[in-house]
């Protein structure tokens, strides 16, 4: 449910970047697969539903790994960006942080059906330490955009670096359904009628082989980045002094923040929902699995449509910013994520949009081979709503921010940005693990991410400003 820009092969803006800003995206190219693979489509819901075995269980203790590993992120993320920035250079602390998330990956191959290999607490500390590490990468990549290409050509640089994580995702979804899923069916035609290098489907090898293969993407997309993205140059500032350093700029940030209500209040607001969103792109596979009984070949398909529905929802923000401005933006798309969520949760394979449906008393919607019941299609139905607003209102919510921060103090707002999309990561996954774990249901362990969104849509009403450019600018002196 990322947005997805234009392929890089087809972007003239991004023909002009240099080789640096090539290698700066091809990382993102590399390291986004992981999400979209491991995170979201294929080996959570396997470890939910295959390893732990209860779907409801597997939830809770996937909300429970989230947890511990936002509460990392909270408590380090933001102090490490500041560290390195002392420091200087960039690449040393990424190539660490690639190094160690490699072989955890490869280590969840041994992630067995029924506990046969790791345990489950193992599994569930290594995806941890996993989710805090990429939010890790994500700091320092960030850092090293303007070495890479330039503030003139930072833009174009991040562009296509989402092209790329974008597409590199997409295509490892279609490698996995060619090489492992189809051919587990019988195959034929172009695809192979086992699957490749001998995977056995009934130890769910197919599965377990996904995280070896996001293994191989980030590797790949490291060493470009490595050779030839330049490094910040080294202050010679030690670690330790740097990490006082760090502390001091963090206050600092903190008290120049203060007197603009309007962007501190956007800021609360920014906690709130993007803990929703966030949410739904962790739980969304696993609550699809469990409920509805999918495995590889249709969470693969899923995944797919519904990361092609999301470039709707990048052009989608993009049309409604100019149109109405982004604070209004935001509030059709928050209000679009909470209606398509709560139409998701109404369909299971008894409930079609919350009426009782009998799937012996209706016959097949179509005779494919997968999502032949109405409330089948009907969730995906629901989820391609989710993902174009969900995409849409992580595009729009940047735009936001430059529309209520004072504009010479814009820096110090972003960082602040970056700060509160981190503060209160682990709170919707502790919500879900304590409410799924309290009432026994997938569905009702989720309601607590509807919560987040409508606290904060209900705080974004509290905030001035956000319309059109045009109106921003002459209104900027009537409440700033």
């Amino acid at each position: 449910m990322t947005e997805q820009p234009v392929p890089p092969f087809e972007s003239p803006v991004a023909a002009r970047l240099g080789g640096a800003a090539w290698a700066w995206a091809a990382f993102q190219g590399g390291r986004d697969p992981y999400i979209i693979l491991v995170v979201i489509y294929i080996f959570v819901p396997y470890l939910a539903t295959s390893v732990i075995g209860d779907p409801v269980h597997g939830q809770a203790a996937v909300a429970g790994g989230a947890k511990y590993a936002g509460w990392i992120v909270a408590l380090t993320a933001p102090l490490l960006g500041a560290t390195v920035d002392r420091m200087g250079a960039r690449k040393p602390w990424l190539a660490g942080v690639v190094a160690i998330m490699l072989p955890l990956l490869i280590a969840l191959w041994w992630a067995k059906p029924a506990g046969a290999g790791l345990d489950i607490g193992t599994i569930i500390a290594i995806l941890a330490a996993l989710s805090a590490l990429f939010a890790y990468s994500e700091t320092l990549h960030n850092a090293l955009l303007v070495p890479a290409a330039g503030m003139a050509k930072a833009g174009s640089a991040s562009g296509l670096g989402l092209a790329f994580g974008n597409f590199m995702s997409v295509t490892a979804l279609v490698f996995v359904l060619w090489a492992f899923a189809l051919p587990a069916k019988g195959g034929g035609g172009l695809v192979p009628t086992a699957p490749l290098f001998g995977l056995d489907v009934a130890a769910h090898e197919q599965d377990r082989i996904v995280p070896v293969i996001a293994a191989v993407l980030l590797a790949l997309g490291t060493l470009p980045l490595l050779f030839r993205v330049p490094d910040v140059a080294a202050t010679g500032i030690g670690f330790v002094r740097a990490l006082r350093l760090a502390a001091t700029d963090l206050k600092t940030l903190v008290l120049e923040a203060r007197g603009h209500r309007d962007a501190l209040t956007y800021l609360a607001a920014l906690m709130l929902f993007t803990d929703g969103l966030t949410g739904i792109l962790l739980f969304s596979g696993v609550y699809a699995a469990g409920t509805m009984g999918w495995h590889t070949l249709e969470l693969l398909v899923y995944g797919m449509v519904l990361c092609v529905f999301a470039v709707a929802g990048g052009l989608l923000a993009g049309w409604l910013d100019g149109r109405v401005g982004p604070r209004r933006a935001l509030q059709i798309e928050i209000t679009g994520v909470i209606i398509a969520f709560l139409l998701l949760l109404g369909n299971t394979p008894s409930l079609l949009l919350y009426r009782p449906y009998d799937p012996a008393a209706h016959p097949p919607i179509w005779s494919g081979p997968i999502f032949r019941t109405a409330p089948e299609l009907a969730l995906i139905g629901c989820a391609m709503l989710a993902a174009v607003t969900v995409t849409a209102a992580y595009s729009s919510r940047r735009t936001m921010l430059t529309r209520v921060a004072p504009a010479d103090k814009i820096g110090v707002f972003f960082g602040l940005f970056v700060i509160a999309g981190t503060a209160t990561m682990w709170l919707g996954p502790l919500l879900v693990q304590v409410t799924t774990a309290a009432t026994g249901s997938q569905r009702a362990g989720l309601l607590p991410i509807v919560g987040l969104l409508v606290a904060g849509l209900l705080v974004l009403m509290l905030v001035r400003g956000g319309g059109r450019y045009a109106e921003d600018r002459s209104a900027a002196g009537s409440y700033r």
